[in-house]
């Protein structure tokens, strides 16, 4: 199902692009991906929308097959690009985990600003973008994603999430149809 509509409190949440992230060897040019998070967030911006920008900062403490080690990072290896233009009225989250709403307080956010949909982008799609797209549905929060906004270090991974996971999940749609509803709606 393609995007239809975006409701008239909808947020913009971009998903790990930080340094430490976008340095990793990815499907898709993550260059593309920033450039796109950014008109998003431009376009959320002018339409007085909130902007979320979350970045990893840590990993949940579960054992896991594959473990990740996550000490001698860069020291700023979880600063957000600068190419986000982060503004002052942006919301910043700071995960521990792969979806940006446990114990984060994001979903106390979102609902203080009257918030009943979301829009997803950033990377890894398979990861913190799924992961954040299943806990906002089952919040009941409306899910949009940005299929062209996103990319991850598997393209199976990738193509898996766009394919059979976000569908189910909610609707998906093009940069530029997003940015083209948000001049339709409230």
């Amino acid at each position: 199902m393609a995007i239809t509509t975006l409701d008239p409190i909808t947020a913009l949440i971009v998903i790990d692009l930080q340094k430490g992230i976008v340095a990793y060897p990815t499907a898709h040019p993550t260059a593309e991906v920033v450039t796109r998070a950014r008109a998003l967030s431009e376009a959320f911006r002018r339409h007085q929308l909130p902007v979320i920008l979350v970045n990893v900062s840590g990993g949940a403490p579960g054992r896991t097959e594959r473990p990740r080690n996550l000490n001698d990072l860069p020291a700023d290896w979880a600063e957000l690009v600068p190419e986000l233009d982060r503004q002052p009225q942006d919301h910043v989250v700071t995960k521990h985990t792969w979806g940006a709403f446990t114990g984060t307080g994001l979903d106390t956010y979102l609902k203080a600003q009257g918030v009943t949909q979301i829009v997803l982008a950033g990377i890894a799609t398979s990861i913190g973008v799924e992961s954040t797209a299943r806990q906002a549905h089952e919040l009941g929060y409306h899910v949009t994603i940005a299929v062209d906004a996103m990319t991850d270090m598997s393209a199976e991974a990738h193509a898996n999430s766009i394919a059979r996971i976000f569908p189910r999940l909610g609707e998906t749609g093009s940069t530029g149809e997003i940015i083209g509803l948000l001049g339709t709606h409230g």
